[in-house]
């Protein structure tokens, strides 16, 4: 083995631990959640706490491939904010042209 090998460390597997009620609030948004997004983000979070790497769930187990990126920010928003953070946030998206 060389000594840069031994030198640059790998960065550790993202996980995510729930709670049990926590783990029923997202099957419920999985399953229930009148948004689409919002069902696709509870359904990420829920394989990666069942051990499926992040970046395998960004490119291959949703139902299209997400940058392995876009999947990190949802966790880092569930590390902030819990089951608050999976809606978009209001003021997200564009402005209106014309004001009414």
């Amino acid at each position: 083995m060389s000594s840069l090998s031994q030198e640059v460390a790998m960065p550790a597997r993202r996980t995510l631990h729930v709670s049990v009620e926590e783990r029923e609030a997202l099957e419920d948004l999985r399953d229930h959640a009148p948004k689409p997004y919002v069902r696709e983000r509870a359904a990420a979070l829920l394989l990666i706490a069942s051990g499926v790497p992040p970046a395998v769930v960004a490119r291959e187990r949703l139902l299209r491939p997400r940058h392995p990126e876009t999947v990190s920010r949802w966790l880092k928003r569930w590390d902030a904010e819990g089951i608050d953070s999976l809606p978009i946030r209001d003021g997200r998206g564009r402005t209106p042209a014309f004001s009414p």
